[in-house]
């Protein structure tokens, strides 16, 4: 062999110079190369079957309309649970029910409209002849002034009556929106708005119909959602509903009729996955 000379190799493929393939050979690569188009085609038929999991709604219509379902099913004919015999007395409840509970204000509200029958008789009152009565229902001062400035409001400027127009309503002092609703929505029968208390608050939340923590906001996001034939009744279950299965800190999941629609993230029990930004 001459010196510099290198012969030259045989390439990879085996097409190298003077290289023979034989039938059998280039049938078998025909068949290979056939069969990894046919994996290729089927990876891609693949795909096109597999259509991509619907995204949750919680706000889905279906959704909410299972969840007032099963409410009525639950809480068919509640109504408000502060004892009252006119638009005043549940006026006056509604007031004397913050930061206390119905239990409480039922326990006083007896023995105050006996002492004073008429919104005249507490019309006539200091704020400071009311607090001995109104004591133990707690923040007994600021609710006093409430309830006199109220009673000499409504017989000053309506007659003696209490008006059942939201924007009279809230020209009384100590009574806002979610007040007003209770009397508009118990007494006069009036869907102007959803009942938004701790309750509502906490339930709503959990049940993922609203994210916010605002009461204003809570209402505006739960009138969007709910039918207007449903406020007054809807607002009353989830109060019930608060009391009786959904506890605040121990909910009884495992008793409540929603659990496997409800993905909350302080669940005690659950059949569902939880997320965890379904809570207070």
């Amino acid at each position: 062999m001459l010196r510099g000379l290198v012969p030259r190799q045989p390439a990879k493929t085996g097409r190298h110079e003077g290289a023979r393939v034989s039938r059998s050979m280039k049938a078998s690569r025909r068949t290979e190369g056939l069969s990894r188009v046919g994996r290729g085609a089927a990876k891609t038929a693949t795909k096109k079957k597999s259509a991509p999991a619907a995204k949750y709604n919680p706000l889905a219509p279906e959704r909410i309309a299972e969840i007032l379902k099963r409410l009525d099913q639950l809480y068919p004919d509640v109504t408000c649970a502060l004892t009252h015999k006119s638009a005043w007395e549940l006026l006056v409840a509604t007031i004397l029910s913050a930061q206390s509970t119905d239990v409480n204000v039922n326990r006083v509200t007896p023995e105050l409209f006996r002492k004073y029958p008429t919104v005249e008789d507490f019309a006539a009152l200091t704020p400071e002849q009311l607090e001995p009565d109104v004591r133990s229902t707690g923040f007994f001062r600021n609710k006093s002034k409430s309830v006199v400035g109220a009673a000499k409001k409504i017989v000053s400027e309506f007659g003696g009556h209490v008006p059942d127009d939201m924007e009279k309503l809230l020209t009384l002092p100590g009574v806002a929106r979610k007040t007003a609703n209770v009397v508009l929505g118990s007494w006069f029968h009036k869907a102007d708005g959803v009942v938004v208390d701790t309750h509502v608050t906490r339930i709503s939340r959990r049940l993922e119909l609203t994210k916010n923590t605002d009461a204003s906001k809570i209402e505006q996001d739960l009138m969007k959602v709910i039918p207007r034939e449903k406020w007054i009744l809807f607002a009353h279950q989830l109060i019930w509903h608060g009391r009786k299965l959904c506890i605040a800190r121990r909910p009884k999941c495992v008793d409540c009729a929603l659990e496997n629609i409800c993905h909350a993230g302080d669940k005690t029990w659950t059949t569902v996955e939880v997320h965890k930004n379904a809570k207070l």
